[in-house]
């Protein structure tokens, strides 16, 4: 007897390797236990294209609606990619599209396994990595100059200008502008769920800008932040916890000689690069997982990974590949959780924990994908796995 789901997931598939790794991870590892409901949109590149991106927006409206979804790794086309695909414009990042539209936080957390030694010794503990994911250079407009004055200018609802900011003067050189934005609910929300995640999890909190440079921009940042830790601060302090904001490169300098243990909050870029860093740091992008959660309670669960084009072309031609699909698997395992959760089913709950253990415990057993076998501490000599045997010996575990 499979177990029943109420309400479906929202299902947003991929590109490349990854969408390889998705039908197989639903056929071997779930729709044997789970009569899996979900509301399928296809987010491959082409369909994007074809759709003029349409179906970005209505799998982000449509998670608006089931409150719970999983998402496949997806591209985000550059010139090369505009040519290869045949594209009709470099589309803009589905990620950034979908996280404008929940306007939501992203956490990434390592998936920790024994036998896996990170490249960083003194890291004993879970650093989690929380990304602002509303705005700035994701929602940035950009264009080429010709060599004009450029101005920011501000206007209010009647028209007023109500300010005006010289950008540069290029003085007849050619260049390039970009301007970005944020809005303060939007980082308050983040603020907001950062100490909410940190005191569920007992972890203390680092927040990263650059106002020494960005006086106005961050500024504005590390005054929200810093405002909305004050209603968090008695519960900090009665559990031990702290909270401090530091410029990004101190941080860093900060997290690496640390042990983990820590919540790193970041704006949208510098999460973006240093959830990159910490997955790999620990071991490997395919061992990182994450959650974009809303502020009204939207839940999108993703691999923090990208499409392993590589591995894909070789799989095209026929060749073995050796893919890391852990971060895929606990996508699906985050949203089966959370969708047990929210509708009251222990049985779903219960059954993608067991399949979180499976797949650790393989790794912990030695046997592994390629990406893995360079960081093995463990007692056993270590079996390298193609990307197939590893989901096969995960499913003969569950």
């Amino acid at each position: 007897m499979k177990i029943q789901m109420k309400t479906p997931l929202v299902e947003m598939d991929g590109d490349e390797m990854t969408r390889i790794l998705w039908k197989s991870i639903k056929e071997l590892l779930i729709e044997p236990y789970v009569d899996l409901r979900t509301v399928y949109f296809d987010l491959g590149l082409p369909n994007r294209d074809g759709t003029d991106d349409a179906v970005t927006v209505e799998s982000a409206l449509a998670t608006k609606k089931y409150g719970v979804a999983v998402k496949c790794a997806t591209i985000t086309p550059n010139a090369q990619r505009m040519e290869e695909y045949h594209l009709k414009q470099m589309w803009k990042s589905p990620n950034g599209t979908i996280r404008r539209i929940l306007d939501g936080t992203v956490f990434r957390a390592p998936i920790l396994a024994k036998g896996i030694r990170p490249y960083i010794p003194t890291w004993k503990k879970p650093i989690v990595l929380a990304r602002h994911a509303y705005g700035d250079v994701y929602s940035a407009v950009d264009a080429v100059t010709a060599g004009e004055k450029v101005y920011l200018v501000g206007e209010d609802g009647t028209g007023r200008e109500t300010f005006r900011c010289l950008v540069h003067d290029f003085k007849g050189e050619s260049g390039v502008v970009q301007g970005m934005h944020n809005t303060d609910a939007s980082v308050r929300s983040f603020a907001e769920a950062c100490f909410r995640y940190a005191l569920e999890a007992g972890l203390p909190v680092i927040f990263a800008a650059k106002d020494t440079i960005a006086k106005t921009y961050d500024g504005r940042f590390r005054e929200i932040v810093g405002e909305v830790y004050e209603t968090y601060r008695p519960a900090f302090e009665a559990r031990g916890l702290w909270y401090l904001y530091t410029l990004i490169d101190d941080a860093v300098a900060r997290i690496i000689r640390s042990e983990g243990g820590i919540l790193w909050a970041c704006k949208n870029y510098d999460g973006d690069v240093m959830s990159d860093m910490v997955a790999t740091a620990y071991g490997s992008l395919g061992m990182m997982t994450s959650v974009l959660v809303s502020p009204d309670g939207k839940y999108e669960y993703e691999a923090a990974h990208g499409t392993v084009t590589r591995h894909y072309y070789r799989h095209l031609k026929g060749e073995e590949t050796s893919t890391n699909s852990v971060a895929t698997i606990f996508a699906w395992t985050g949203a089966l959780k959370k969708r047990g959760e929210l509708d009251g089913i222990a049985e779903l709950v219960a059954f993608a924990e067991r399949l979180e253990r499976a797949t650790v415990s393989a790794i912990e057993d030695g046997k592994l994908t390629g990406d893995l076998i360079p960081l093995w501490d463990g007692d056993a000599a270590p079996e390298k796995l193609d990307t197939f045997a590893f989901l096969r010996e995960v499913s003969r575990r569950l």
